[in-house]
């Protein structure tokens, strides 16, 4: 059958027969494990009867090879398809394999980019079955984070009388209901309210200002009927019980004593608290969290703190440092809340120590154009602007007065109050306003408005407004300038800055920018309803009071549609018909810093209109910072991100305005006595340091 001289015969075995069953490579995969066990007796008996048919003496060859990997033989193992991959990936040119690589990067960033409204998406489908499903207020605080403190013994903290059923929703069930019972007020907003039919100097004690009349002897007259209205149905139906009260009131208190254990034990005399490093940080060296703190331990009666941190003040505090301090923070810290302990409790100590940093701070204000500089060094009696420019902040330089103009009241010196008197004089003159909006930047050289053309109420400008008010409020009502700036800059607000959200017409304060309008509202821009209200109060148009209403709801609802329930730093509203919500929050806008203005409109609200609604809105408030901001061991501390109740992600870092103003407003807000701190007799300044409103000499 074969031929007897060239027959070739060729039996390969395959090394990796006995694991794969093969014996050739066009052969399928055996199907049964026993045909493997027969392989090699096969290839043994086809060897034998070759070398049967061909004797050796014979010079025929038979090959017998056993095949490694490479002998191409079918291989499924993942290695060899590696290396396949691979291959064809050499095989590719420089340009294609670069195409490929940019368009997967791409892939990558959108997918980066798009993640947080996707999850949000699909957490917004599951949002009904959250709804029905959540019987609890929050989700709980991951305990390694942010471990619950050990309860000390106080009255158990009563559930709020209507509280609502928090979720992870975005927005409240009830905000679109709440919203059609306003009756279409948000529609009177922007429109002018008309002229009284009084003359200008009709009778005395009546400013008539483009139309409006301003009755400054009766300023509490319009607001009279809001409160009789105290018991109507309406507000006997949300009134909290007096029980309910009294826990508010004592829940505050004991979150005060929780920041003041951590501040005592681990940042004494320092200025800020880093809870959960134990430990602390510097800015001046100046005890700033202390001294913000004192008159808060008086208002709420804490006299065993209060002593403790008075001593420290006699013995401790020093202003001889070479140090540099920011004019503004130091004033309205430090110098106001030396000013407001004084006044408090009569003791000279106080003033002593006001006279001391108040005169170390007057440098600031030896400039060409005499807008101060930025910066002071207390113990050289030198001053300079910021390293980077000759600008001053409109804010800073104009959010001063109430303090300085005190401190001259009480020392009769008038230096202090010459000083900023002509920095808000030449304010007042200065080109570059739009409708009595100013930019946000000041030249200390030349004195002029610089970076024109960008106009907000949040961050460089907002106190401006706040103490064009209060100014006019301290000095008894009688500096017209100051009150005239005061309402054009609220009709330019009016004008220029308010808009309504999309869907639910949440009425909000925005920015512009040369003429670009942008939806962005810092959570300062939350002074604003109280600084409102105030004005309505001291008898400014009606109108005034129902825009802080309005903006009151805003600022809530930039709280409750948070996961935890706490406001961003800044939001954006959408405006575009068509969205599904009216707040978005960028990444890198998430944080809380503890801040206070929410709750010092809060305070504001309730104390004018003894609506007890706004009571609750506080009461939910003190309660999340407690979940998502406490800290075992004492303090609170920021977070980065108000989203993730999960993981707020802690900063670890207590500002000093957390016990000098948040929770002052808190205890002020809980409290059903008007008298404590009677907006008739004090006036607050921007760091919630209540300060006296000066007799009338008339």
């Amino acid at each position: 059958m074969y031929g007897p001289a060239n027959l070739m015969l060729n039996v390969s075995c395959p090394s990796s027969f006995l694991g794969a069953g093969l014996i050739s490579p066009h052969m399928p995969p055996p199907s049964s494990a026993p045909f493997a066990h027969n392989t090699v007796p096969m290839c043994l008996f086809l060897q034998a009867c070759v070398t049967d048919m061909h004797p050796p003496s014979r010079q025929d060859y038979v090959s017998i090879s056993f095949a490694g990997q490479g002998s191409g033989v079918y291989n499924n193992s993942k290695q060899w398809r590696r290396q396949s991959c691979w291959r064809k990936w050499k095989q590719l040119s420089r340009l294609q394999r670069s195409l490929i690589l940019f368009i997967l990067v791409l892939l990558f960033i959108c997918g980066i980019a798009s993640y947080p409204s996707i999850t949000e998406h699909l957490s917004g489908l599951t949002e009904e079955e959250q709804n029905t499903e959540s019987n609890s207020d929050l989700r709980p605080i991951i305990p390694h984070v942010l471990p619950e403190p050990v309860k000390q013994a106080q009255p158990p903290l009563p559930e709020l009388t209507s509280q609502r059923k928090l979720s992870n929703k975005r927005g409240p069930p009830f905000l679109q209901n709440r919203l059609q019972k306003k009756e279409n007020v948000s529609n009177t907003v922007v429109e002018d309210k008309p002229a009284d039919n009084k003359k200008e100097g009709e009778e005395p004690g009546v400013i008539n200002w483009r139309g409006v009349v301003i009755d400054t002897d009766q300023a509490t007259e319009g607001m009279k009927d809001e409160e009789n209205n105290e018991d109507s149905l309406p507000n006997q139906k949300a009134k909290p019980s007096k029980e309910s009260a009294i826990n508010w009131l004592e829940a505050v208190r004991e979150a005060f004593r929780h920041a003041w254990k951590g501040y005592k034990d681990f940042a004494w005399g320092h200025d800020e608290l880093r809870p959960l490093s134990k430990s602390y940080s510097e800015w001046f060296g100046l005890g700033l969290t202390l001294i913000d703190a004192l008159d808060t331990m008086w208002i709420m009666g804490l006299k065993e703190e209060f002593e403790e941190a008075k001593a420290w003040v006699a013995t401790e505090l020093t202003f001889n440092k070479n140090v540099d301090v920011n004019l503004f923070e130091s004033t309205i810290r430090i110098l106001g809340g030396l000013l407001s302990t004084y006044h408090l409790t009569g003791d000279t100590l106080f003033l002593d120590k006001a006279k001391d940093i108040g005169s170390r701070l007057m440098p600031a204000f030896n400039t060409p154009s005499k807008i101060p500089y930025s910066d002071v060094n207390i113990g050289k009696g030198t001053a300079h602007p910021p390293r980077w420019t000759s600008d001053s902040t409109v804010a800073e330089v104009t959010s001063i007065q109430l303090e300085f103009r005190e401190l001259t009241r009480l020392t009769q010196e008038p230096q202090y109050q010459d000083a900023v008197a002509e920095v808000m004089k030449q304010v007042h003159k200065l080109d570059g306003k739009l409708d009595g909006l100013v930019p946000m930047f000041i030249n200390t050289n030349n004195g002029q408005f610089t970076h024109q053309g960008i106009y907000t109420l949040g961050a460089r400008a907002d106190s401006y407004y706040e103490y064009l008010l209060k100014q006019w409020i301290q000095g008894g009502k009688k500096e017209n300038q100051l009150l005239e700036d005061y309402l054009q800059a609220i009709e330019g607000v009016k004008k220029n800055l308010l808009q309504k959200s999309s869907p639910n017409g949440l009425t909000f304060v925005g920015e512009l920018s040369h003429g670009q309008f942008s939806p962005k509202m810092d959570h300062l821009v939350c002074f604003l309803p109280g600084t409102l209200a105030l004005g309505a109060h001291n008898g400014l148009p009606a109108d005034h009071m129902d825009l802080a209403k309005q903006l009151m709801e805003t600022c809530y609802q930039m709280y409750v549609q948070m996961e935890t329930g706490l406001s961003p730093e800044i939001v954006h509203f959408n405006m575009h018909q068509g969205s599904t919500r009216d707040i978005d929050v960028k990444l890198a806008d998430r944080h809380n810093l503890l801040r206070p203005e929410m709750v010092e409109s809060l305070f504001y609200l309730y104390r004018l209109t003894k609506e007890h609604k706004y009571q609750e809105w506080g009461y939910e408030i003190l309660q999340n910072f407690n979940k998502y901001t406490k800290v075992s061991s004492g303090g609170y501390t920021s977070i980065n991100n108000v989203r993730d109740p999960d993981y707020p992600s802690p900063r670890d870092k207590m500002e000093s305005f957390f016990l000098g103003e948040t929770l002052k407003y808190l205890y002020l807000l809980f409290s059903d006595d008007s008298n404590l701190i009677s907006l008739d007799q004090y006036v607050f300044n921007t760091e919630a340091h209540p300060l006296p409103i000066w007799p009338s000499t008339a």
